[in-house]
């Protein structure tokens, strides 16, 4: 389950790329990159709630819970996606791709502060080091160390990671008292409703939609719905750490779906050398986690 759900945000990387293609999002109209990025998730949210009601499962937010789940659609789907899908519409699938993997690094750091059995150690620091050095080395330009980094690039892709990072650590706790595919339902669903207002209300529009362009948007919210649930039943019934040391395959997909469907240069030797450094802190800093009671 961990793999197909890397597998799945993975591919989402050139599907978002494909999808601006097809739709004619300019990388600058972020006001349609909102609505494009709002039907995703309040399709994927829907999705979820309905299969919830087929099940037989009761889709009702408790009164204490509501204000919770308001604060976690805002902030892990509507801020997060704010800062990728624009994040993504400047920079490259694979670089955004391997950028990303930083958000495994956030979470290490942020469960330092959060959670007195998960504190930091020399392993962890060592992969850490790693692993931010791959981002450098991404970003290294055609003229040795002059880099190509945009804030709307490359700098949103990374505050993309890190509400991830953090949203991931509130999402676990709510999903204690909440059905995880109920609450990762109304998450993704109100998160959606939100970037579709805020599309419209900055003026978006999509247009050229085709059979196409409309299954793209299918798969999308498809895998957003899946991913998203099966994580949340995952971290609900398993710790962090054993879990953690998938996220390193959600590069490895991006980089090479990014490559096979974008014709990007995955053999480049930065983005290769990048791949290895993310890869290798991420195995070091998830290597030795335990089971813990």
């Amino acid at each position: 389950m961990a793999l197909l759900c890397c597998l799945l945000w993975g591919s989402a990387f050139p599907a978002v790329k494909v999808g601006y293609a097809l739709l004619h999002v300019a990388k600058t109209d972020t006001a349609a990159q909102m609505l494009f990025a709002g039907w995703r998730f309040l399709a994927a949210g829907l999705i979820l709630l309905a299969l919830a009601v087929l099940g037989r499962r009761s889709v009702a937010v408790p009164r204490d819970q509501i204000g919770r789940l308001l604060g976690l659609g805002v902030f892990q789907t509507t801020l997060q996606y704010v800062f990728f899908y624009i994040g993504l519409a400047h920079a490259t699938g694979v670089k955004s791709s391997i950028m990303n993997a930083t958000g495994a690094f956030f979470g290490v750091v942020l469960a330092h502060f959060l959670f007195p059995n998960d504190k930091l150690t020399p392993r962890k620091v060592i992969g850490c080091l790693l692993g931010f050095a791959g981002v450098l080395a991404v970003n290294l330009g055609g003229k040795g160390f002059d880099f190509e980094f945009s804030l709307l690039g490359e700098g949103f892709v990374v505050a993309a990671a890190f509400v991830l990072a953090a949203g991931s650590i509130w999402g676990r706790a709510i999903s204690q008292t909440l059905d995880p595919m109920v609450m990762t339902g109304w998450q993704l669903a109100i998160g959606g409703a939100v970037l579709l207002a805020i599309g419209a209300v900055a003026g978006g529009h999509l247009e050229a939609f085709d059979v196409r362009s409309l299954a793209l948007l299918a798969y999308m919210a498809g895998l957003s719905a899946a991913a998203f649930a099966l994580w949340s039943l995952l971290l609900k019934h398993n710790p962090v750490g054993l879990l953690a040391v998938f996220n390193f395959l959600i590069p490895v997909f991006g980089v090479l779906l990014s490559a096979l469907f974008l014709h990007e240069p995955v053999l480049a030797w930065k983005n290769a050398a990048a791949l290895a450094l993310v890869c290798g802190g991420i195995l070091l800093v998830t290597g030795r986690a335990r089971v813990r009671a």
